[in-house]
């Protein structure tokens, strides 16, 4: 039986407005970024548009830039947000 992982989910900007502040989620070990995105994308039909494939993302992990393939750790706060922001 392989043990899941906890990662906290932050949300940013555009995608805060859409989603929430976030949320802890459940992942397999050896999970990568891009691997949480395609659960949370999963997750609802907002989830969905806000986080689609074709729309630019950026993801940071522990408040370090992070590209999609970064394999997330136990407990890792993972970061998501459009590409331009702030004001």
């Amino acid at each position: 039986m392989t043990k899941s992982m906890n990662v906290q989910v932050r949300y940013f900007a555009s995608l805060r407005e859409a989603l929430g502040p976030g949320d802890t989620l459940a992942v397999e070990p050896d999970a990568t970024v891009g691997n949480v995105r395609d659960v949370l994308i999963a997750r609802s039909p907002v989830h969905a548009q806000a986080l689609a494939r074709g729309r630019a993302v950026r993801t940071a992990m522990n408040q370090t830039l992070c590209d999609e393939a970064a394999v997330v750790r136990d407990g890792a706060e993972l970061a998501f947000f459009p590409p331009v922001t702030g004001g």
